[in-house]
């Protein structure tokens, strides 16, 4: 019996010697042919239940009143029912919408005001300290001395169009005797043409071989690397 170290020290068996050999599954022998059909399944109840296309209920009721039961007709409310049914009342302090005009009384219509009325509703004026120190004393707004200062009058004044202005074209104007009989140049038609586009690769031939590329040698370094590379072979 060998041992242990003389399994290791043989060679690895060569995998390639059979290139013919159809899978590492079957080694002895092909698996065998099937005739018969590859899947068979079988529906259970509840696929066949599941199968089946959906009802629709088209019957539609073709108008809105419906016979009402015996049963119904012959129902009696209970109390509490019919304390339910009764509509909420409204509270006692509840009052409905004021009129929008409303009648004057007698009283209302002669009422002379106040001198403390007629007192509170003067508007009412915005003081402002004029002077400096103890000396200054309020005095209103309106009495103040507004004078604007020379930057502003000259930022106030309007601004006046340029002498050269000239208003909005009009839609419609004469032309030029001059553009009438007006004759374009040599070089303008020659501007005014489009340009000549090629389609690409036009009279292009890619099996030509060029001239240089018939006449050049290839360098020894081209030759070496155009060498095949060696292969080592195994030994069994």
């Amino acid at each position: 019996m060998a041992t242990w170290t003389e399994k290791l020290s043989q060679p690895k068996p060569n995998r390639l010697r059979y290139p013919d050999r159809r899978s590492v599954y079957w080694l002895d022998k092909l698996p065998p042919e099937k005739t018969g059909s590859t899947n068979k399944t079988e529906l259970t109840p509840r696929w066949s239940e599941l199968c089946r296309s959906k009802k629709f209920y088209t019957q539609v009721a073709l108008s809105p009143i419906w016979e009402v039961s015996e049963w119904a007709l012959r129902a009696v409310a209970s109390n509490r029912l019919c304390s339910l049914a009764q509509p909420q009342a409204p509270t006692v302090v509840w009052q409905p919408n004021r009129p929008p005009l409303v009648p004057l009384n007698r009283a209302t219509q002669t009422a002379v005001a106040t001198t403390r009325i007629c007192q509170l509703a003067q508007p009412k004026q915005r003081l402002v300290h004029q002077g400096s120190g103890h000396k200054s004393k309020p005095v209103p707004m309106i009495h103040l001395p507004c004078k604007a200062s020379a930057h502003i009058e000259l930022l106030a004044t309007p601004k006046h169009d340029h002498p050269k202005f000239e208003g909005e074209r009009s839609v419609c104007w004469l032309v030029s005797k001059a553009a009438r009989n007006y004759s374009a140049s040599k070089r303008i038609h020659e501007l005014s043409s489009p340009k000549d586009r090629k389609v690409p690769f036009e009279g292009y031939d890619p099996y030509i071989v060029s001239q240089a590329a018939r006449s050049a040698s290839p360098s020894p370094r081209i030759l070496q690397l155009c060498l095949p590379m060696p292969r080592k072979c195994s030994s069994n």
